[in-house]
């Protein structure tokens, strides 16, 4: 018999606070102090490094102060339309944009500057080497670009250690060590890993330990994948 878990509650939404910049204090200043409408801004670097956390931090802030943010994903399907009393639009994952939705985001910022309404978006590699129609990528290149640096080990080890404070957790230097030597070190992977990792401790009353975590992805890798 197993004990269900208790929920310990959402993870804290991105915001200009929780974020650890690193490398990446010029661009959160950037963000933080945008007074709209603004040129475009465009984040990129390697998945993990904070650019989803920051465009979300924009959109919350800007929504705290009583306005609206489009918010498109190269995955949403279309149409992609500017809706009336917007302040903003995002833009993530430009790399995966394929014909139809570069098309969805090219009208997005043509009717976006027409209508004084800001752009934000991101995506894995700088405008100029994305694989994208030549408009949209002058576009995406013309304001504010910003290279974010993944978190080095010792910031990285913080943010998962104030995870574990706010889960009651105290995290064991070996089982720290072990999930950066072992496993991307993407802060989004890591901390998906650690919340699989919590909750298979808590349904088995088990500490936090490697054994434990080679233990939970033995059994996620025999689990059958269902086809229904």
């Amino acid at each position: 018999m197993q004990q269900i878990p208790l929920p310990i509650g959402p993870q804290p939404e991105p915001n200009f606070d929780n974020f650890l910049p690193g490398g990446n204090a010029a661009a959160l200043h950037h963000l933080r102090t945008l007074v709209l409408p603004a040129a475009p801004v465009y984040l990129w670097g390697p998945a993990g490094s904070g650019k989803s956390h920051l465009l979300r931090a924009l959109a919350a802030h800007v929504q705290a102060q009583g306005q609206r943010v489009g918010w498109f994903d190269a995955a949403d399907s279309l149409p992609w339309l500017l809706s009336p009393g917007w302040s903003g639009v995002v833009i993530d994952r430009c790399e995966t944009l394929d014909a139809e939705a570069q098309q969805a985001a090219f009208a997005l910022f043509i009717e976006a500057a027409a209508h004084g309404v800001q752009v934000a978006a991101a995506g894995r590699l700088p405008p100029v080497d994305l694989p994208l129609r030549d408009d949209l990528r002058t576009r995406l290149g013309w304001g504010h670009v910003f290279a974010l640096q993944a978190l080095p080990d010792a910031e990285t080890r913080a943010a998962l250690r104030r995870e574990g404070d706010r889960r009651g957790i105290l995290l064991s230097d070996e089982l720290m060590d072990h999930l950066l030597t072992h496993f991307p070190r993407d802060l989004g992977h890591l901390m998906r890993l650690f919340d699989r990792l919590d909750n298979f401790a808590l349904a088995r009353s088990r500490r936090l330990t490697v054994p434990l975590l080679r233990q939970m992805l033995a059994e996620e890798a025999d689990t059958p994948v269902s086809t229904a």
